[in-house]
């Protein structure tokens, strides 16, 4: 997985970097088709001090990209509610993918196949 921290109007910090890399190993290990990720931080001057820190993602999987944006007082906070969302967001297309493709459909999940064709008049 190739991973790009930048950030816009702050200097992205060693510590900062480790936390973000260290919260998104999460995402990875639920979900590990991962392509590209790049994570964006902001602090933004003009808007009120709720949510001055802002914390952007988009992830790039494997026929989808995923953006996540979230927005909070504290810069830690904002990547905690990143990560949060962003999980969510992985593990339904991991849910949807798996049923789609891999997964037997629930018609069939009580089907028993010593019942079935034995019943010829």
């Amino acid at each position: 997985m190739n991973l790009t921290i930048s950030g816009h109007h702050l200097d992205v910090t060693p510590a900062l970097r480790n936390y973000v890399v260290s919260k998104l190993e999460r995402v990875v290990r639920h979900f590990d088709q991962v392509v590209n990720a790049a994570v964006i931080l902001v602090v933004d001057p003009h808007t009120e001090k709720d949510s001055r820190q802002k914390a952007e993602i988009s992830l790039r999987l494997k026929g989808r990209v995923i953006f996540v944006a979230c927005a909070s007082s504290s810069l830690y906070a904002a990547v905690d509610a990143l990560v949060d969302r962003l999980d969510r967001q992985v593990l339904r297309y991991k849910e949807r993918a798996l049923t789609a493709y891999g997964a037997p459909a629930e018609v069939f999940a009580n089907f028993d196949a010593d019942d079935a064709g034995d019943d010829i008049d």
